[in-house]
This record gives C-alpha cells, structure tokens and sequence, in this order.
C-alpha cells in the first residue's frame, strides 16, 4: 500500500505531502488542486508506462506545468504586508518532482531542463530531462536505503549481497529506469515496482453520453478490467459473472436498484447490457439507460472487477448521479476497498459524508493560499527528496 505521495514544482503542488489510507478522499473547492493531484498520480504512472516526456508534452510542455509561484515566500509576504513582488532570477534549477512510498518501497523522480542548449540545438532541446530517479527499501529515503539509483546516463543497483553494480551507462535524459533498465536478475525491485505502477487504474473519463460506447454493442472477449473509457462495459460484466463473482455484482446492483438485474445479451458475437427493472415489461439496452444509471453501472463494472489493482482512482465519480444513489456507492467503495487501496477526488459534500459513514477513510481537505496548494489543519509528514 502506498503511504505517502509527493510532488513538488507541478501546478499549485509547490512543494505537497499528502498521507494515504485504504481509502483516501480528496475534495475541497474548485480550484483547489484536486485535479493537480489527480493529474500527478497519473504522470506517476506514465513513467511505468514510458510516456511520461509525451505526457508533460500534452499538458503544454514542462514549462506550462511547473509552480509559477515564487519560489519561498517571505513571512512577511504571508500575512500581507508586503506585496508578492516576481523576482529578478530564478536561484534553483528548474525541477517537477513526484514520487511515493509505502511500507516496501519507494520511488521518486526528477524531471528538468538541459543544463546548456547550443545555439544549434535540436528543436526537442527543451524537452525535459530526467535528472535523478531513486528506488528504496521502506517508508522513507536515505542514501543507505537506496536500492537503484540513476543520475545522468548512469545507473546503478544493489546485487543480492547490497554491493552497488553499474550495468546502465548510456541512458537517454528522456529514458526512465523503471522501463530501460529492467533485469529480472539484479535488478527485481525495479521490474516489481514498474508492474505495480503500470497496474494502477484511474477512471475519469467514464463516457455516458448518447453516443458512448458502452451504450452500443460490442465484441466480447474476456475482460477482466473495464476499459478507462467504458467501452467493454458489456464484456465486463460477462466476466465478472462467469468468474464467479456475479452474486456481489448483483448485490450492489440490487442496492443501487431495488428490483432491478442484469444480463448480458449476445448476437452473433457482440455483447449488449441489458437491465431489468421492476414495473417494467421489458428489459432496458443500455442505450436507453440513463446518464446517471448507466454511470453507476460502469462504476460498478470496475470496482467489481476480478483483477483487482494495487491503486485505483476515480475522479468526480458522482458525476451525474443522483443524490439517493451516493449511499450506495459509497458502500461499492468500501466493498471494493477490501481488495484495492482507492483514492477518490471528488467536490460532492454528500458523497465524502456518505462514504465517512461506511468506511474508514483518510481525508484531505484541500485550499490555496497565495496560489499553493495546502492540506487544511495538517502537518506534512516527513519526506525526504533524493539530491541530483
């Protein structure tokens, strides 16, 4: 389980430690950083999966990314009486930092900019370069707990006998170690810990418009995880009913929808969701499903899902449901946080005092002040960023 996630430089994260539970909410007011934090467990997991250079890129580059704050404020800027004034020079090197830690291992990474750009650069010469990336034993960072460490092109590992080897000499600035640098052999933290990451599940994008595609008919193949988009909901209700965890699957539904079932109905190889309800003569397609129906329904696809993640997080996932059907969820969550560490981002009052009242969770209320995000009323733990 993940402990505590890092960031420091990226949007109004300045410099943020934030404690995770089996449950984590994260809500506070529109722009507050929900989606900062949102967005930095995703580059996390971009790294897993070797794209994080094309991530930063779709966001604007590194350079619209980055805290545009200052970079310390003074005491006497806190409290007003001095004005936030741009200073004449940055003083540090420009530096987004992530990373996390948990009871096993942790991982961190730097990301900046080239040192020196020659007037005949390349036209990628601002793209950004990792500059250090460390993965350690235990909750915190320290030189002796370090188990592969890169700075530059050079990496190097600890054998099974904790003797630094130098097997990686040449990585590119734009390479990661947790996908370039993987040996099953002498470097087995590295492959388990970038299968961990490129595990992790994030549902934001969970379509339920007229034209989404889990309203339509789909080929069905097994699928044990429902796609970030939905569009094999259908298949991944038929595999959760074939594995043999159908009978939960209906509970949450018959919880949600007293009287109500699912089925799967299938023509010529394509799979359609159907739901029956009470009162109703015929069973529903899910194209004639609701919005908010049919958001629960693909919620429920994917906390159910017989491939649990190590981390799955769902944004906003109260998005068009209706007040009476937040109970419910909330219990979806806890259920499925027996199986799964879950980090929800969400502004719905109600839906953080409904899962309050099912399960255990650990919150972060968020705020800005002076353009920094901040936990309200928490001390930061202690985290330790590894030097370049």
């Amino acid at each position: 389980m993940i402990n505590l996630l890092a960031v420091s430089g990226y949007r109004s994260l300045r410099n943020l430690v934030l404690e995770l539970g089996q449950i984590t909410v994260i809500t506070g007011p529109n722009g507050a950083g929900k989606s900062s934090i949102y967005r930095a467990l995703n580059l996390l997991a971009d790294i897993a999966q070797d794209r994080i250079v094309q991530s930063l890129a779709a966001d604007g580059g590194l350079a619209s990314t980055l805290w545009a704050g200052p970079e310390t404020f003074s005491r006497a800027i806190i409290t007003g009486s001095v004005p936030l004034q741009r200073p004449h020079a940055r003083q540090a090197p420009v530096s987004l930092r992530l990373g996390f830690a948990g009871d096993d291992y942790g991982y961190a990474i730097d990301l900046g900019l080239p040192e020196r750009v020659p007037p005949s650069a390349s036209m990628f010469s601002r793209d950004p370069h990792i500059k250090s990336e460390v993965v350690w034993h235990g909750p915190l960072y320290g030189k002796s707990a370090a188990l592969a460490d890169r700075h530059g092109p050079a990496v190097r590992v600890r054998d099974e006998r904790g003797v630094w080897q130098k097997p990686f000499h040449n990585l590119a600035p734009f390479d990661s170690m947790m996908t370039h640098c993987i040996d099953p052999q002498n470097a087995p933290e590295l492959l388990m810990l970038r299968e961990t990451m490129r595990g992790w599940r994030f549902y934001d994008h969970l379509r339920t418009d007229r034209d989404a595609p889990a309203r339509r008919p789909q080929i069905g193949t097994y699928t044990p995880v429902l796609a970030a988009d939905g569009a094999n909901l259908a298949a991944a209700v038929q595999t959760i009913y074939e594995i043999g965890f159908g009978e939960d699957l209906d509970e949450t539904i018959h919880d949600a929808f007293p009287g109500a079932a699912l089925h799967v109905a299938q023509n010529d190889g394509y799979l359609e969701l159907r739901m029956s309800q009470h009162g109703l003569l015929r069973a529903l397609k899910a194209a004639e499903l609701s919005d908010g129906t049919l958001r629960f329904l693909l919620l429920a696809a994917a906390l159910h899902s017989p491939r649990p993640p190590a981390l799955m997080i769902l944004n906003e996932p109260e998005t068009s449901l209706h007040p009476e059907l937040l109970p419910a969820l909330a219990r979806l969550v806890g259920n499925a946080a027996r199986r799964t560490q879950m980090v929800i981002v969400s502004h719905a009052v109600d839906l953080v005092d409904e899962l309050r009242s099912a399960s255990a969770i650990t919150p972060a209320v968020l705020e800005k002040r002076l353009g920094e995000t901040l936990i309200k009323d928490d001390d930061a733990p202690v985290w330790h960023w590894p030097a370049r």
